[in-house]
């Protein structure tokens, strides 16, 4: 082996194995592109993604970390989320988009929600 050497595994690596998915239909309905990162709290995502906002409260996309999912304007797509693990914190990093997704709001869904009873 040599400094740097990447050895790829014989076969691909299952994400997330075991854990619960919920399949969720989203739209952009905004008139640019969103993209949504690995580890994002879904439910807090950009309003202009419609979707069931309730069904993904605790959630995240369930791609390999450091990934994301883009979103054209006007397309409607499947997406797979799989629930936030660890302490469950995942800061906010849009105003008004929920805070924690352990507890608190997202205002433009209209959803009051506990991370700790989804």
């Amino acid at each position: 082996m040599r400094p740097g050497e990447i050895i790829p595994a014989g076969e691909p690596v299952e994400l997330n194995p075991g854990r619960p998915r919920v399949r969720l239909v989203v739209r952009n309905v905004a008139d640019r592109p969103v993209q949504v990162g690995s580890h994002f709290h879904f439910a807090a995502v950009n309003p202009g993604l419609e979707f069931d906002r309730a069904a993904a409260w605790g959630h995240r996309l369930d791609v390999p970390a450091g990934t994301s999912v883009r979103f054209e304007p006007g397309v409607e797509r499947e997406v797979d989320l799989v629930p936030i693990a660890g302490r469950r914190v995942v800061p906010g990093l849009r105003r008004g988009g929920g805070g924690s997704p352990r507890r608190g709001l997202v205002e433009n869904g209209g959803l009051a929600g506990d991370l700790d009873r989804a």
